[in-house]
């Protein structure tokens, strides 16, 4: 075996040049493990093929205009096209993704980077194409189960039972939270494949600034502020947190991110009196995320479905605490009253309560930066090298992970 292990990373949710925020967790992963020095790491990352990149077609047009190859962090990327009929699309995705991939991998391989073993993100169709080329290749493959691959997909019965093979033939199946991990189980997927390993949080990244001097670098004014972090779709649930605002006199919230529901969100905003109140800032680099969090009182995150959702930590790595749903994941984030309140129920009163509950007991904002640094990114890097060394030098990869739930 080399020095380095050889890893080839197969996911279309990766970041591109023209999609910065496209599947930027997955990419943060890859380069904490980077850091350990012991992986040495390509990139796969396929693109639905579309026909123009008019600005006009929005998101389509900006997966046109992906650059084929690029490098980023230092890390080589390559982004195959593949094609999705319509109406068909979900049930052929893993084959189309696998056929699209195919040439660009066997290419890579032909000029020397003969891979270890295929690192996949997302269990469908991602994992399930990883498995289909792991096949041709004769290489061993993990996949990284995220959120919506397992707590959504599997409620189609094609989509399960491909999902299910795949976890048989994987040589490990990684969850981001013990949740999925439980519920992969539950679908039927041998306990004995599944390990945990939780996403970290970049603590020099996100650091606390002074909330007076984070409000006068963005521009925000207001003695309580709300932060409401990600993709303007409704199972974000920023709809309940303008749904806050009336039952919230004196509190200003500050919408980051973009997503076709914006005008519909801004249209709330007005028929609820509170546009005066509501602040949208569309996209924000991550960098500039810092001042945000650093800002605000309270992050507040109103989804219906997350695996493992990184705006929490990122806001308590700022001394931000958090009010979250009770869903998958999120316990395991927030599971202290230093780190938040987490609300029993996904409606916009049963959030207010729980931001009112945490500002009558807030926390040191110093507490919640300390609770944050307990979530660094050392054992989930230590576990990925563990697990790549154990499926590499594994005879058999069927039985390549032992019952690991750490």
């Amino acid at each position: 075996m080399p020095s380095k292990i050889r890893t080839l990373l197969f996911s279309t949710l990766y970041p591109s040049s023209t999609r910065p925020g496209h599947g930027i967790f997955v990419e943060t992963r890859l380069r904490e493990l980077q850091k350990s020095g012991a992986v040495e790491t390509k990139v796969v990352a396929p693109v639905p093929w579309f026909y123009s990149t008019a600005a006009k077609y929005g998101d389509y047009a900006r997966m046109a205009a992906t650059p084929r190859h690029e490098v980023r962090n230092g890390i080589e990327v390559w982004h195959p096209r593949y094609f999705l009929p319509p109406k068909v699309g979900m049930n052929i995705a893993p084959y189309a993704l696998a056929l699209g991939a195919l040439p660009t991998i066997r290419r890579l391989q032909q000029e020397g980077f003969d891979f270890d073993l295929i690192d996949a993100h997302y269990y469908y169709p991602d994992g399930v194409a990883a498995g289909l080329l792991a096949a041709h290749f004769g290489k061993p493959f993990v996949v990284t189960a995220r959120g919506t691959d397992l707590n959504l997909i599997p409620q189609y019965p094609f989509p399960r039972r491909l999902i299910l093979s795949t976890a048989r033939k994987a040589a490990a199946s990684i969850s981001v939270c013990r949740a999925l991990s439980d519920e992969l189980a539950q679908l039927g997927a041998d306990p004995a494949r599944l390990k945990v390993l939780r996403n970290g949080v970049d603590l020099v990244r996100f650091h606390p600034q002074s909330p007076a001097e984070a409000r006068m670098q963005i521009g925000i004014e207001g003695d309580r502020i709300l932060l409401s972090v990600g993709h303007l779709v409704e199972r974000k649930g920023h709809h309940l947190v303008i749904g806050m605002l009336p039952l919230l006199p004196g509190y200003r919230l500050v919408i980051v991110g973009d997503g076709p529901e914006r005008g519909a969100l801004e249209n709330l905003a007005r028929q609820s009196g509170v546009a005066d109140r509501v602040r949208f800032t569309g996209a924000v680099a991550q960098a500039e995320l810092v001042s945000y969090y650093s800002a605000a009182d309270v992050l507040v995150l109103a989804s219906s479905r997350e695996g493992w959702a990184n705006v929490l930590l990122e806001a308590m790595a700022c001394g931000t605490p958090v009010v979250a749903t009770r869903i998958w994941g999120t316990p395991e984030v927030v599971s202290s009253p230093v780190a938040g309140r987490l609300a029993e129920e996904r409606t916009s009163a049963s959030l207010t309560a729980a931001v009112s509950a945490l500002m009558a007991d807030y926390p040191d904002r110093a507490e919640v930066r300390r609770y944050a640094e307990s979530f660094s990114w050392e054992p989930t890097t230590r576990g990925q090298v563990e697990l790549f060394h154990q499926v590499i030098t594994a005879g058999d990869t069927s039985r390549a992970v032992k019952p690991n739930h750490a």
